[in-house]
């Protein structure tokens, strides 16, 4: 269902509004460069900041752009189960082919309210289900033996994994069965993924280096792992360095770099990278052979 390189979309402003013609030319260059599905308004994307109607009009931009080409799976989280709820309706009427949810931030659910969560939103919308799980920003975690139990609803399909426990792929697929589709949502951790039994990543990296790492899974899904394992020392220190600083500060220096006509402000509360990291990043490009 999903699989290959997956960006984590970055959204595009200028002059403090959302850059509508950029956003869907980046989208369509992502298509282009050999992405396999799109993420729009995701954390990559600065959703937080994004009002309704920003939210709504990256999906649909997402949507034109994919063209039918390639799936969107529209990010459309919140700590709020009823704001879940609409974010995906508007979601699925902008035409996204999934919805990503993480568990309810901040307010620290347990288990059950989790399951809750997501279990609500599966029943209010009939749209595919992508979990995302990313205690380091979510606080919570979505316990094996729960997403065992949500994979149990029909349209609850995959999860993007950002634990960053190698180990949850194999627990997983016991838990949710071998069909559960996992994505990796750690570019520096991809290559074991997918050998555990992952088919994909949803991508900050990809942003910048598309084509690289659409080769890079496409050498793993034709088993072809020592060139894989050779894009993985190409791309590694470009997946530290756009974490070298709170993201997306260092990937949206990045694409600038790449990509003049891509270049992004930041929002409040998110500003420049340091100096450091934009050192870091630019030794990461030219490793990679982008500048």
């Amino acid at each position: 269902m999903f699989s290959g390189s997956i960006p984590a979309l970055v959204t595009i402003f200028r002059d403090e509004a959302l850059d509508a013609r950029a956003y869907r030319d980046f989208c369509a260059w992502q298509v282009s460069e050999g992405s396999t599905a799109l993420v729009p308004c995701g954390t990559t994307g600065e959703s937080a900041t994004l009002t309704s109607e920003e939210h709504r009009r990256c999906i649909a931009l997402a949507v034109e752009a994919a063209a039918g080409r390639v799936k969107v799976i529209a990010g459309c989280g919140s700590n709020n189960t009823a704001h879940a709820i609409e974010l995906t309706r508007a979601a699925k009427a902008a035409g996204a082919d999934a919805a990503l949810h993480v568990p309810p931030y901040y307010n620290r659910p347990n288990q059950e309210g989790i399951t809750a969560h997501i279990a609500a939103i599966a029943e209010a919308v009939d749209l595919p289900i992508v979990l995302y799980n990313v205690p380091a920003r979510t606080v919570t975690d979505i316990a094996v033996e729960t997403m065992g139990r949500l994979s149990k609803i029909a349209n609850v399909v995959a999860v993007k994994d950002a634990t960053g426990n190698l180990a949850r792929v194999s627990a997983q697929r016991a838990a949710c069965g071998a069909d559960f589709v996992q994505l990796s949502g750690n570019d520096d951790m991809a290559l074991g993924f997918n050998a555990m039994g992952g088919t994909g990543c949803i991508s900050v990296t990809a942003n910048v280096a598309p084509r690289l790492c659409a080769d890079f899974q496409n050498a793993m899904k034709s088993g072809d792992w020592p060139e894989a394992l050779k894009l993985q020392d190409k791309l590694y220190p470009l997946h530290a360095a756009l974490f070298s600083d709170a993201s997306p500060g260092p990937v949206k220096y990045a694409l600038g770099r790449v990509r003049p006509d891509f270049a992004s402000e930041l929002r409040l509360p998110m500003t420049p990278p340091s100096e450091a990291s934009r050192a870091a990043v630019d030794a990461a490009l030219a490793h990679a052979g982008l500048i």
